[in-house]
């Protein structure tokens, strides 16, 4: 069976895809900060037949993704690796010009250097399976919002190391997903106190991500809506 890393797996679109997954037959192996939460997703990713490995901390904590990786070992290998886990930064979300500096590295050590450095130890296991790496990127890193400044950077300095990534790593396919406003916690972050309910949930994000894994297009910078699966009505 193929196995699956996905970081940010106790909830939202992490979790969804996880199920995606699981339905489909692959071995996953989770993580989030959220001790009790990722117990409670494993629980519930196991219903669906899946082989799981749950394994709560923080990405961005060098001795977590060593642990991750030797459980990526035990396992047998690596297919795909998912960076989804991340940080909105402060919120509510401020000016750029206001942004205070520390707060802006920890975006970053999240966002951007922590999926590299977790890509830099899985590179050899993804290199023998000829594997995947899907980053989930976002609007912000190609237009400019007020307030999404700090998160947008981080995001497009992510857009920039996929890239990269992929033009030195050929036998490879690393993808950038932004997968489009989706009804999540860090979505709720970033508008407190609004109603976000017309946002779509993020189940709904997960055909069009397993659409792109059929498909296997060039290493790129996608939206999920590229490969929206049309259903009958």
């Amino acid at each position: 069976m193929p196995v699956a890393l996905i970081t940010g797996a106790s909830r939202g679109l992490g979790l969804s895809l996880a199920h995606g997954l699981a339905q489909r037959g692959w071995t996953l192996v989770v993580t989030a900060r959220g001790e009790d939460e990722l117990a409670w997703a494993a629980e519930d990713l196991r219903t669906d037949g899946a082989e799981v490995t749950a394994l709560p901390g923080d990405v961005a904590d060098a001795a977590h993704r060593r642990e991750l990786a030797a459980a990526v070992t035990r396992a047998g290998g690596l297919d795909l690796l998912v960076n989804n886990a991340g940080t909105l930064g402060v919120s509510p979300l401020p000016p750029l010009a206001e942004y205070p500096p520390a707060a802006l590295e920890e975006v970053f050590r999240i966002n951007t250097v922590a999926p590299l450095a977790l890509v830099q130890l899985l590179l050899p296991t993804l290199a023998a399976s000829g594997g995947t790496v899907v980053n989930v990127t976002s609007d912000a890193s190609v237009e400019s919002y007020e307030g999404w400044g700090g998160y947008g950077a981080s995001k497009a300095a992510l857009d920039h190391v996929t890239g990269t990534l992929a033009a030195e790593n050929p036998g490879i396919r690393f993808y950038a997903v932004d997968p489009g406003d989706m009804r999540t916690a860090m979505h709720q972050e970033a508008f407190p106190g609004e109603d976000i309910s017309d946002r779509p949930e993020p189940g709904t994000v997960v055909p069009a991500l397993l659409e792109l894994l059929d498909r296997q297009p060039v290493s790129g910078r996608y939206r999920a809506s590229d490969f929206a699966v049309k259903t009958a009505v």
